[in-house]
């Protein structure tokens, strides 16, 4: 990271967050975007200007036609779910963003399993999205209109939208859940 923060200049750093060693940066200015095999996206139009971006900004779901209106919940403290919230609307997504102390009493609310509890809930189209779920996973799933309570990322893996932090990621599963309780993996995502 050292060698790249020397490179970004004040004026194009819009989020510079750093939640337990998460390093996240993006940029304002409108310019070249390359992806790389390890997922990082490097700003071209400067070569003396680096810009680290998420590799879920790349939009995989671009015929997407359902709802875009979510209601997120979470902590006002939590860093994470505000980059998370800034990935739901680069993915078209628009977001009543609400922020509250009374998060555990929301989860009790809507039955989301103690098993995949994180740091903030989205109610969406009439379900739930627990934690740092990618924005095209959740437009997979609305699309398919399942008979299921909704998806969750439990606990906060880092790599996840959100969560980032450079090359660092780990292996993460989305998860679908009924009104009963059950469990079964949406997507797994080993390599990304």
């Amino acid at each position: 990271m050292s060698k790249l923060l020397p490179k970004i200049t004040i004026a194009s750093l819009a989020i510079a967050v750093v939640a337990g060693g998460t390093f996240y940066l993006t940029s304002t200015q409108k310019v070249k975007k390359t992806v790389s095999n390890n997922n990082s996206v490097v700003a071209e139009d400067n070569p003396h200007q680096d810009t680290l971006i998420s590799v879920w900004d790349k939009e995989t779901e671009p015929a997407y036609t359902g709802t875009l209106d979510m209601t997120v919940y979470r902590s006002p403290s939590c860093g994470c779910c505000g980059i998370w919230v800034e990935h739901a609307l680069k993915h078209g997504f628009k977001v009543k963003d609400i922020k509250t102390e009374s998060i555990e009493a929301l989860k009790q609310k809507y039955n989301i399993p103690t098993e995949l509890a994180s740091c903030h809930t989205t109610i969406i189209g009439g379900y739930v999205m627990e934690g740092h779920i990618p924005a095209d996973d959740i437009k997979r799933f609305l699309s398919k209109k399942p008979a299921l309570a909704g998806l969750a990322v439990p606990g906060m893996p880092i790599g996840t939208p959100g969560m980032e932090a450079r090359d660092l990621k780990q292996p993460f599963q989305v998860l679908a859940f009924n009104h009963k309780g059950e469990i079964e993996v949406f997507k797994e995502y080993q390599s990304y």
